[in-house]
């Protein structure tokens, strides 16, 4: 059933459905007296005096009642008014129904008393007197008419009289409950107010966290995911209510395992779909609620940068070590070798040894720089920057510096406004290492790509630095991005890890995009700009 509201908002729907069942009650007390003059078995005192009046008065009381029930249903009246018509008409036809049979002795006292009470309770307020007076004033007009225009029955004004003092009193008392119970439905709709804007509030912050949020049920489906956590996994679109293991295969597994007591709670994982490595950590929520599962997902990332100041300061201690202990002994034996190789009493084979010393000091130096340029690095300044120029202008002085053609490098672009926030010398230490590389492995004319572009699910930009050489090597993946490991015997095998850390400073993330024997790919993901800002700030 559809029910009204009213225009002033002040009764609620609950209050027009009270007017419903009040109409229903007087439609089914309407019909039975209805049903039994039409079987003429109206008992006694039903209709004694006027028995054609009683039977109008019955009919009119179903009609009225089929009459309100439409109107409630078709039109939105003021409530008020409405209920006051009710119970107008109750009193009215229950007194026309009380005369046309035994008058007070009848009974019909107690339906008046239900009117009364009804009205008392559906509108609460002064008017509730109101109502009981009309009723006494029905019932003594009715006394007084007996007594001057009839002779029987003898009118009983003792009884009018406490009839009066009940219908007064339920009055009253119908004014206190509805009082207390409109009381009660203000407190309760402030409450309903207060929970969905609490609700509302709570989601605004889960939203709105930098750490992804992912609530699973007990048949392990998402309930609840924020954008942070679609972004980290790579996933664009509502994922709520769909299996996480046709979403994220990647995170079922680690679940299972901990739901089963044979993994961690904290694990790091490589999304799919996503672009860098995210740790994700399990908490098992209370058995009695429909959710089972939280699951909080962190961008490692962001992690590392977090820590990178205590590297930067275990790296200062161990350089400023390495520089007082091996600097010195260093330069006495490349000095040595220098003096030793200018004298002329050496012969062929003592200058080849004298050669290596000299390469090999040249190489342990160049290690002690590298470790020295890392604890001594300035902290990231990140600025937006629009990459194309920025990319034409390190391509123009990398061909320059390197002797090389433009043929030798393929550049493109996806869009031309695409825009990274970053050091703009880190990142030109990153690149310029990794093309370096690329050239140094690569193959034919094309010696290197720069690709840029914007990953859609994600909304992060990336430049991928592709080489055309042979590859890495599987073993050497899982080692590739530790200090000093190297493939290259003329290497000291922190390039790449200074790489890394140069990202990670700057919430970006370096990883091996791409490895088969045509080469490889090295991607650059940029945070989201916007989110590194809210981080930043």
């Amino acid at each position: 059933m559809n029910l009204p509201v009213s225009k002033s908002q002040k009764y609620t729907e609950t209050s027009w459905r009270a007017v419903q069942y009040f109409n229903l009650y007087r439609f089914l007390i309407s019909l039975l007296f209805v049903g039994l003059v039409w079987l003429g078995q109206l008992p006694e005192p039903l209709g004694v005096y006027n028995q054609r009046l009683f039977a109008l008065s019955a009919h009119t009381y179903l009609l009225a009642s089929i009459v309100i029930a439409v109107v409630l249903r078709m039109q939105m009246p003021r409530y008020k008014l409405q209920v006051a018509v009710h119970v107008l008409i109750d009193i009215i036809i229950i007194s026309l129904m009380m005369y046309a049979s035994n008058g007070l002795d009848s009974g019909f006292g107690m339906l008046l008393i239900i009117a009364v009470a009804g009205g008392s309770i559906l509108c609460a307020g002064r008017i509730a007197i109101l109502f009981a007076a009309i009723a006494v004033l029905a019932v003594l007009g009715q006394e007084v008419y007996l007594q001057f225009f009839r002779y029987y029955p003898q009118p009983n004004y003792t009884h009018a009289g406490f009839l009066g003092i009940t219908f007064f009193a339920t009055a009253i008392l119908g004014h206190i409950l509805a009082a207390r119970v409109e009381k009660s439905e203000a407190l309760v709709k402030q409450q309903e107010i207060d929970l969905a804007s609490l609700s509302r509030l709570n989601e605004i912050i889960v939203q709105r966290m930098q750490s992804g949020i992912m609530v699973l049920d007990e048949e392990q489906r998402i309930r609840l995911s924020n954008e942070s956590a679609r972004g980290l996994l790579g996933l664009s679109g509502n994922i709520n209510n769909r299996p996480v293991a046709e979403v994220a295969p990647e995170i079922i597994i680690k679940l299972k395992k901990w739901l089963d007591g044979d993994g961690k709670n904290n694990v790091i994982i490589k999304p799919v779909r996503g672009d860098v490595d995210v740790q994700i950590s399990f908490t098992e929520l209370k058995p009695d609620t429909k959710f089972g599962t939280l699951i909080f997902l962190e961008d490692v990332a962001l992690m590392r940068q977090r820590a990178q100041q205590l590297k930067l300061a275990s790296l200062g201690r161990l350089a400023a070590s390495i520089a007082h202990e091996v600097r010195n002994p260093l330069g006495a034996i490349t000095h040595a070798s220098q003096l030793l190789s200018e004298s002329g009493e050496t012969g062929r084979e003592n200058r080849r040894l004298i050669e290596i010393i000299m390469d090999q000091s040249h190489r342990v130096n160049t290690i002690i720089e590298n470790v020295q340029h890392i604890s001594r690095r300035e902290p990231a300044t990140p600025q937006v920057m629009e990459i194309k120029p920025w990319l034409q202008e390190f391509i123009h002085e990398f061909i320059a510096r390197k002797n090389l053609s433009e043929k030798n490098i393929k550049f493109s672009v996806e869009q031309d406004d695409i825009k990274v926030r970053m050091d703009s010398s880190q990142l030109y230490q990153v690149i310029w290492n990794l093309a370096e590389n690329a050239v140094r492995y690569s193959t034919g004319d094309i010696l290197f790509e720069l690709h840029c572009g914007i990953k859609k699910e994600s909304q992060r930009a990336y430049i991928d630095i592709i080489d055309h050489g042979p590859g890495i090597n599987e073993e050497a993946v899982e080692h590739l991005f530790e200090p000093f490991f190297t493939t290259d015997s003329q290497g000291t095998g922190l390039g790449l890890y200074i790489a890394r850390e140069l990202c990670e400073a700057n919430q970006a993330a370096l990883s091996l995009y791409r490895n088969s024997t045509d080469g490889c790919c090295f991607r650059i993901h940029f945070p989201h700009m916007q989110k590194q800002q809210d981080t930043v700030n």
